[in-house]
């Protein structure tokens, strides 16, 4: 072996391709086989022996691999295809998402499959364990097999949720996908209990009980990666509903300069986050985006010197280095209980998943006046309304004004599909109603639909913020009237730029449209 301890995985690559004269490949997804999912052997056959054919030229079969030392593979692949090898080295990495790019689902697979399953070969669904590859297809039962391509394609299609609704005629399937569902399948009603009942042994929850609501999580993998799933099924008249949020670690990109936060707003954001005490609330409806914009923040401050410690519900994605804690409301941890045992343990940085009450609210507060920086989430429609809200709850006044340091408010706006983008002369109505004046904007975008976008229009999402710095102006408003209204004034007039400001500027650049703007920010015009 010429392997160097002392060097980086990319030296060593160079150093072996040196040695045996191999070409190294980073970007597979352009070869033929890898591009139109030309499969010569079977995924199990790649995933085990580390490589992946690309290519045919004439006799001769170009093959990725990252193990080159592996000569019994290669001669394997040489018997299975009768073909002689010219071997390309890459990183395991590379190879692995050439192979899940290799052996996805195509799109239309999942509804394929569902149309032609009949009602033979159902085997018993309680024999099978989770934790399996989604990618392999060595299962005999049709039901497991639609359940497999189902997740499968959400997951590829970047949803966030899936659906399993029981109507009278039969289940409806539907997919998340950038903050909006989409109907995507109708399987029969032969196979509703069924799908239901996988998905909670997959769940390990109880199959008999069919009455109250249940939760769950379900770990499953997809070409080496881990993919968690979040379980919950309700009875409702025609069965139990499922949904399954999508927890992908691989699509979380941290830090506070990847979510979309001008570049004005991310130095206020980060002097913020880098106080030693105070409050920083986030705000924003249910997928919002409100737990990545926090975890981004924790990443920043994070360090061997800060003891930071959090409480969540539940724990989504587990950070390097972070105590994290998530609530068990069946053994009484609740956010005020274990907020109570976290001051104990001399943390610098608090996070809390949510203020829901006034004990937990009472103790943030209390926390951040004894020298310790507190984050937390709301559920509020703009920055000004998250103290009104703190009030409601019995918060005195004098100690939000003496504890808050700032609010953000924030929502998640689709993008234009950068396949079937077009630009368009809007009319004076539409520019006016997000709030651009006619003679800065002469023309807005929008999608027309394509088979990229699942014809929507729109492939992806960035965030819109509104950040509210609680200066002493609104100190003094909030001791003399916590009104959102008037918070909402004084905010505007020291510069706050509010979320249908920031939304109209993302549409005068193309990125999002004026509609999405309006839905989003329904609830949020200036007083």
């Amino acid at each position: 072996m010429i392997i160097d301890s002392t060097l980086s995985d990319q030296e060593n690559l160079k150093l072996i391709a040196n040695r045996f004269g191999l070409a190294i490949a980073t970007d597979l997804s352009q070869y033929d086989f890898v591009k139109n999912q030309i499969q010569k052997v079977t995924y199990q056959f790649c995933k085990m022996h580390r490589l992946l054919p690309l290519e045919q030229n004439g006799d001769t079969l170009v093959v990725a691999v990252a193990n080159p030392f592996d000569l019994k593979s290669l001669e394997n692949l040489r018997c299975l295809t009768e073909l002689s090898l010219k071997e390309i080295l890459v990183s395991q990495e590379h190879l692995e998402l050439a192979i899940e790019q290799c052996y996805q689902q195509k799109q239309d697979a999942a509804a394929e499959a569902i149309a032609k399953i009949g009602n033979s070969g159902i085997i018993d669904l309680r024999s099978e364990s989770d934790g399996y590859d989604l990618l392999d297809e060595n299962v005999d039962s049709p039901v497991i097999q639609m359940l497999n391509m189902i997740l499968r394609e959400a997951i590829q299609q970047g949803a966030s949720d899936i659906h399993f609704e029981p109507r009278e005629l039969g289940l409806k399937v539907r997919y998340r996908i950038d903050g909006v569902l989409q109907q995507r399948h109708s399987p029969a009603k032969e196979y509703q209990s069924q799908l239901i009942t996988r998905i909670k042994v997959m769940a390990q929850l109880d199959i008999a009980e069919h009455r109250l609501p249940q939760d769950g999580r379900i770990k499953l993998r997809l070409s080496g990666r881990e993919i968690d799933f979040r379980v919950s099924t309700i009875p409702i008249v025609y069965g139990e509903r499922v949904v399954l949020r999508i927890l992908d670690k691989g699509n979380i990109v941290l830090g506070l300069e990847h979510i979309g936060i001008r570049d004005e707003l991310l130095k206020q954001i980060r002097y913020f986050s880098s106080l030693t005490e105070g409050i920083i609330l986030v705000t924003g409806p249910t997928g919002s985006g409100k737990t990545t914009t926090l975890y981004s923040a924790l990443s920043e401050i994070n360090s061997s010197e800060a003891n930071i410690m959090t409480i969540e519900d539940p724990v989504e994605y587990k950070l390097p280095g972070i105590a994290q804690i998530g609530v068990n409301p069946k053994i009484e941890l609740t956010f005020a209980r274990g907020l109570r045992h976290i001051l104990r343990q001399d943390p610098d940085v608090i996070m809390i998943g949510e203020i829901r009450d006034p004990e937990t609210a009472e103790i943030a507060i209390q926390s951040s006046l004894t020298g310790h920086l507190v984050l937390s989430t709301l559920h509020t429609n703009d920055a000004p309304s998250a103290l009104t809200r703190l009030v409601d709850m019995g918060i005195e006044p004098y100690l939000l004004s003496s504890s808050v340091v700032a609010v953000l408010a924030q929502r998640l706006v689709r993008t234009i599909c950068s396949h079937c983008r077009y630009a368009y002369t809007p009319s004076e109505e539409e520019l006016l109603e997000i709030g651009l004046n006619p003679e800065e904007c002469d023309q807005l975008h929008s999608g027309k639909g394509c088979e990229a976008c699942f014809d929507s229009g729109y492939k992806g999402r960035h965030g819109i913020y509104e950040l509210m710095r609680v200066s002493n102006r609104i100190k003094r408003q909030i001791n003399t009237s916590a009104d959102a209204l008037e918070l909402q004034k004084c905010a505007l007039e020291e510069g706050m730029s509010n979320l249908r400001r920031e939304g109209a500027l993302l549409a005068k650049k193309g990125i999002t449209t004026s509609c999405e703007v309006l839905r989003v920010t329904r609830g949020c015009e200036e007083g």
